[in-house]
C-alpha cells in the first residue's frame, strides 16, 4: 500500500453506509417515478452499489461535469461534457455525487437540472466535506461527513489514479 494513503472509510463501513441510504432512497420513492444520475466518473463506483441495494425500480443516466483536472482544488469553473440523454421533465431526479467539497459544482449541476423540467432534484453524496463549502448545497442524503482532506478510492481518484480502491483513503 502507498505510504502516502491513510485509510479513512472501510469496505465495511462503506457497505453499511451504502445500504443505509438505498433504505432511506427506497423509503422516499417508493411511489415515484425515480431518474438516479451518477456524476461521472468518480461517482460510478457508488451508483453500481446504491442501485443494487434500491428496493425500488429507477432508471440510470449519467452526467459528466468537470471542474478539477488535474488539480487537488477546483478550478471554479464548471461545464457539462457529457450531458443526460433521457429526458426528465416531470420526473424526479436523485443526483448520486461522490463529494460535494466547495458545493460549486453541484449548485451548476442542480441548476442544469431544473432547467430540464423535472419534478424534483434531490441530492444523495457519499462524502460531504461542508469545511469548504463556498455555496449553499442542500444534501438530500449524505453517506459521511468530513471537515477536510483530499480522498481517493471507491471511484474516487485523483489525476485519474486510485479509483479501484476498494476503500477511502485522505492523501497526506
Amino acid at each position: 500500500m502507498n505510504k502516502e494513503l491513510k485509510l479513512l472509510f472501510s469496505k465495511k463501513e462503506i457497505a453499511e453506509t451504502v445500504a443505509r441510504l438505498a433504505k432511506e432512497i427506497s423509503a422516499d420513492y417508493a411511489d415515484n417515478k425515480l431518474i438516479l444520475i451518477g456524476v461521472l466518473k468518480g461517482a460510478f463506483v457508488f451508483l453500481a452499489d446504491l442501485v443494487r441495494h434500491l428496493t425500488i425500480p429507477a432508471q440510470i443516466e449519467f452526467i459528466r461535469i468537470a471542474s478539477y483536472g488535474s488539480k487537488k482544488e477546483s478550478s471554479g469553473e464548471v461545464i457539462v461534457t457529457k450531458d443526460v440523454e433521457t429526458p426528465v421533465d416531470g420526473k424526479d431526479v436523485l443526483v448520486v455525487e461522490d463529494i460535494v467539497d466547495t458545493g460549486l459544482s453541484l449548485q451548476f449541476l442542480i441548476d442544469h437540472l431544473r432547467s430540464k423540467n423535472p419534478a424534483s432534484v434531490k441530492v444523495c453524496a457519499l462524502v460531504d466535506k461542508k469545511a469548504r463549502r463556498e455555496v449553499e448545497v442542500q444534501v438530500d442524503y449524505t453517506g459521511f461527513s468530513m471537515d477536510d482532506g483530499f480522498i481517493v478510492g471507491y471511484g474516487i481518484d485523483f489525476n485519474e489514479q486510485y479509483r479501484a480502491l476498494p476503500e477511502i483513503f485522505v492523501v497526506d
